[in-house]
């Protein structure tokens, strides 16, 4: 690979070249940013750059001397850009793009060079950056005030690339919440709270920080005002956001640092209202496996839901599902259109509507993207095309929504979906008019423009496309007029076009004709119309390119016209294909119409895991099951039963089913009655905060908190093994009494499921009027467990601990052992089983809980049962449990 020399200044005495000045000058004005610097057919990289670089990328580090000084490059053909600019991205870079403003072959002295484009992680319309199935957002944190629990924030999203601009303030919770839910791809923050940040967010995200002046709000609200050529921002229900406009008047300053300026698709600025979306914090997002599977190779919900056939679609569909919605006739109205979508027949008769319309989305692009890469003037000849296309289908579908309602008249919301939808036929029109089908990639190269539209233009064409034709017509015209039936026409770089006569004809040469050149035998001429064709013919292509250019971008102009209806088309269109996206997966999975309440019960008939259920064996069906909780009479179920019985199963599939359904989604059930939830909390399994090195039981226990001080009237709690990260005491007296706090709670009544191994919170259902026990049943048969899966009311006997360890393949002789040593300890507890259960009912409402399981007895046994106290058979693996029983034959013997 041939580099040039580095441009990068060599010694301090040396004197800089023109290119190292060149180079130095548009460096400084990117101090974070790699500069790909184009020389030649190369994109290059220096020092710092290039060590960067060639590790991401894993192209060649080299080192050059230039005047003394040692300076790494790294550099790659200019065409490999599009491969090399994404993984320089993902990677957390900032890329500045330099290219060279004129052709070299015209320059006068050093070529003009210059950044074309700034993109970041959460800046870029490139479409090998984008992954077109998800937003790609800038956010900007502003810290505004107080510390700790305290603490206020702004917090902004924006996705360049859509146009799609988001603001809105609250806590650290709720700026934290957002994060994880939006998962933004660069956040900007003030770079004095950059330890702050980290402690709050983590350190898991792309960050970018500014000075602190660009964090006010007299700077950022003329900014927006401005933007928005507004006088003020009451408009966008946002004028009172003091802190959310901070930090969406960061991001409009940020864009306009990374040379971001023709920005008019940004349109509204809208407020993420907090009370208008159920609360899921990131925990739950997690545990629910909602965009992202916690196993490798595991499936989720998502990938469940998601049969969208549209970018936008798909896009919106993840955003749908991180912020279920709390108004009824909001998630009414999704629901219904679900129900017709699903139901309705198209006007032939032969599709369903679902199908009818699927038919039309599937043609249609990224709207959203493709106008605003009209409005930033970065869409190519073959994306206006494109854009073309997809409006085609904006009419067909619009009809079809208006049959529909003469079908449905009662279907408000489609009737809403068909006037928002505007056909754009004008521009529609023009582009098919104007641009050819198989338009380029490139603008500046010709082929663009279709003929009958401008005449200079079509004659153009002819000369450079025709030429041959015209050349043996005018040779044809001359030999008619002299007589010479050798006369040929021909061409060189030298001469260009010329009238070959050998020295024989010589004599019948006109007189209008003019000596070119002599040959040894034959004379060369050229006339004053094959002078003018010679300078129409080699200039056609450039004037072609011009005319083609000029034209396109009028074109691209006309269409920037057409932002705000295309964007609202972009908008009705992903929201018709979510619907038909549930539709279909509602027909397929037998999937049915929840009914939503403003009550607090919940009652669930037949319901199903909606991921597990897909995972089954063929021929396996999945075991069903009912559910009923209220804040009156059934609040709390306490659900024991052995592990791989399905308890977290049923626990998940609960939140799912609510979740579903307040996104305007079908549930997997045969009947569902869901009272509005405003919050839903799990604290399930252990959670990444183990590699920050905080053990397994401090996480749960930070989790637990978290839930039991965000408590509302309305919110369902799934709680999973509480207590399990220490010893069996401490697990089941904290348990106990986070199950008791949830029943007395002086203001709520939260909805709770808590699975549990610990047996002995069954005996909080006798004196805790709305705490249920159930368990999922299980069948003996001889020394065998068989799972049966199915919820049933009162509580587990036992946890089944040792069949399982049979069943995954624990030595025989230790399973008969450990099954020895159970019948002995429990025919030692029986004696004391009245006092134990008295000792529960009475425990002290306060911290100093404690259980007498064992009655005293000799010292072997008073040791054994203290190694059986700390030990949670229900948590150990097979290993474990193989050293915890030989441990306990040694001391036996």
């Amino acid at each position: 690979m041939a580099h040039s020399a580095s441009p990068a200044k060599t010694q301090k005495n040396s004197k800089e070249t023109p290119l190292n000045r060149q180079y130095n000058q548009i460096k400084l004005k990117y101090p974070g940013a790699i500069l790909l610097f184009r020389v030649g057919d190369f994109y290059e990289t220096f020092g710092e750059d290039a060590v960067k670089a060639s590790r991401i990328l894993g192209i060649t580090l080299t080192k050059r001397n230039n005047g003394g000084a040692n300076e790494e490059l790294a550099g790659f053909p200019h065409h490999s850009l599009d491969t090399h600019l994404p993984k320089l991205v993902r990677a957390g870079e900032r890329v500045a793009i330099c290219d060279q403003l004129e052709d070299p072959t015209m320059a006068k002295g050093i070529v003009k060079r210059g950044v074309t484009e700034l993109v970041t992680p959460g800046v870029s319309f490139n479409d090998n950056v984008l992954d077109m199935r998800r937003n790609n957002y800038l956010a900007a944190v502003h810290f505004a005030k107080g510390a700790g629990s305290e603490a206020q924030f702004g917090v902004a999203f924006l996705d360049i690339s859509t146009g799609e601009f988001l603001t809105a303030q609250g806590n650290a919770a709720y700026a934290d919440k957002l994060l994880q839910s939006f998962n933004p791809s660069e956040i900007l923050f003030c770079k004095k709270h950059r330890k702050d940040f980290v402690e709050l967010f983590g350190d898991k995200f792309h960050t970018y920080t500014l000075e602190d002046w660009a964090f006010t709000h007299d700077f950022a609200y003329p900014l927006l005002t401005q933007h928005f050529q507004t006088s003020s921002l009451k408009g966008f229900g946002v004028e009172n956001l003091t802190d959310g406009i901070v930090a969406a008047g960061v991001i409009l300053h940020y864009l306009h640092e990374t040379e971001h300026k023709d920005v008019g698709h940004i349109a509204r600025l809208t407020r993420l209202e907090e009370d208008k979306y159920v609360w899921l914090d990131r925990f739950t997002i997690r545990n629910l496996e909602l965009v992202v599977p916690q196993q490798d190779g595991g499936i989720p919900l998502i990938q469940i839901l998601d049969q969208t056939v549209t970018p936008m679609g798909a896009r919106l569909l993840r955003k749908w599902l991180l912020l279920p919605l709390k108004d009824k006739p909001l998630i009414e109205e999704r629901l219904n259109t679900v129900e017709l979508l699903k139901d309705g027949q198209s006007e032939d008769g032969h599709l369903s509507l679902r199908e009818a319309l699927e038919q039309h989305l599937k043609q249609i692009g990224d709207l959203e993207r493709l106008i605003s890469k009209v409005a930033v003037r970065r869409i190519s000849p073959r994306e206006m095309v494109q854009l073309k296309r997809s409006l085609a289908h904006i009419l067909p579908i619009k009809e079809l929504l208006i049959n529909a309602m003469a079908q449905q008249p009662m279907t408000s919301s489609i009737k809403k979906y068909a006037d928002q939808l505007n056909a754009c036929t004008f521009l529609v029109d023009k582009i098919e008019s104007e641009l050819r089908e198989e338009a380029p990639v490139v603008s500046n190269q010709g082929g663009m423009i279709k003929s009958g539209i401008n005449a200079d233009l079509d004659q153009l064409h002819e000369i450079a496309f025709s030429g041959k034709d015209y050349l043996v017509q005018l040779q044809n015209r001359e030999i008619q007029r002299t007589g010479i039936g050798s006369l040929k026409v021909a061409y060189n770089k030298v001469f260009g076009y010329y009238l070959e006569v050998s020295n024989a004809h010589k004599s019948r040469v006109p007189e209008d004709w003019i000596r070119k050149q002599t040959l040894v035998n034959a004379e060369r001429y050229i006339t004053p119309e094959l002078k003018e064709y010679e300078d129409k013919i080699l200039n056609a292509e450039d004037q072609i390119f011009l005319i083609e250019q000029r034209m396109f971008n009028d074109l691209v102009l006309a269409a920037g016209e057409y932002v705000n209806h295309i964007q609202q088309n972009a908008r009705v269109i992903s929201v018709l294909d979510v619907l038909a996206s549930f539709a279909r997966v509602a027909e397929k999975n037998r999937y049915v119409k929840p009914t939503i309440t403003n009550g607090k019960a919940l009652q669930i008939k037949d319901g199903r895991h909606p991921v597990i259920e897909q995972q089954l064996p063929p021929g396996e069906p999945y075991v069903p099951n009912d559910l009923f909780l209220d804040d009156e009479t059934q609040q709390i179920i306490i659900i024991t039963g052995p592990n791989m019985a399905g308890k977290s199963a049923l626990l998940r599939q609960t939140a799912l089913i609510v979740l579903m359904a307040q996104t305007g989604c079908f549930v997997p059930a045969s009947e569902a009655e869901i009272g509005i939830v405003d919050k839903i909390f799990t604290r399930v399994g252990a959670s990444d905060n183990l590699s920050r090195g905080e053990s397994t039981f401090m996480v749960e226990m930070t989790e637990t908190a978290s839930i039991l001080n965000n408590l509302s009237e309305r919110s369902l709690v799934i709680m999973d093994e509480i207590g399990r990260g220490t010893s069996t005491y401490d697990g089941v007296s904290i348990a106990w009494s986070i199950a008791e706090y949830l029943h007395n709670h002086p203001q709520y009544r939260a909805k709770t499921l808590f699975a549990t191994h610990y047996h002995e919170l069954n005996e909080l259902a006798t004196d805790l009027p709305r705490i249920k026990n159930f368990n999922v049943a299980v069948k003996e048969m001889g020394n065998k467990v068989i799972f049966l899966r199915k919820l049933k009311e009162g509580g587990s006997e036992h946890s089944f601990g040792i069949h399982v360890a049979q069943m995954a393949g624990m030595p025989t002789r230790i399973v008969s052992r450990a099954d020895e040593i159970l019948k002995q300890l429990e025919s030692q507890r029986e004696g004391a089983g009245d006092n134990r259960r008295e000792t529960l009912r009475d425990m002290p409402k306060n911290n100093d809980i404690t259980l007498k399981i064992f009655e005293a007895g000799d010292p072997k046994a008073e040791a054994i049962k203290e190694k059986l106290r700390k030990m949670d058979i229900n948590t150990l693996t097979p290993i474990e449990a193989l050293l915890k029983l030989n441990e306990l034959l040694k001391m036996i013997e």
